[in-house]
């Protein structure tokens, strides 16, 4: 697997490192597994997909958010471990938030998903979770959080 290779067939690239908002780490590592903080959808600084899901953003909009998201994920374990050290993604949690009547979650989760098994393939086969959330911070539509098998 060649992961800038990836990200260039699916016309995706790796954002700037986000900066944790608190007094925890981006990525913590616990003998071989590695938990990344929660991810929002900001590119290169710039807060995006901001609001609720079927109120002020899209299924799609949830979509790219979480692709987003996801493309966050893999810079921060790429910057903090390097992929050549991990043994593959393991879980996902998605949260979002959204308007009462709205619901196609999984779609929007499948945004993140996809982007893990098209650039990582096999690496990036997962199981997940998905939360519905009354507000996420900075009013953020989604937000993500995974776990990794690191080679020790």
């Amino acid at each position: 697997m060649n992961l800038i290779d990836n990200l260039k067939k699916h016309k995706l690239e790796l954002p700037e490192l986000t900066v944790q908002g608190g007094s925890y780490v981006s990525v913590n590592i616990r003998v071989n597994i590695a938990y990344v903080a929660i991810q929002f959808p900001i590119k290169n600084k710039v807060y995006l997909y901001q609001g609720k899901l079927g109120n002020n953003l899209s299924t799609q909009d949830g979509y790219k958010a979480m692709e987003l998201c996801a493309l966050n994920v893999i810079a921060q374990i790429h910057a903090k471990i390097s992929f050549e050290n991990v043994i593959g993604l393991n879980h996902i949690d998605a949260y979002y938030q959204s308007s009462k009547n709205w619901d196609d979650a999984p779609t929007v989760v499948n945004g993140a998903s996809d982007v893990f098994v098209n650039i990582l393939e096999e690496k990036g086969e997962h199981s997940r979770s998905i939360f519905g959330v009354q507000n996420l911070p900075r009013n953020f539509g989604v937000g993500l959080t995974a776990t990794f098998t690191i080679k020790t």
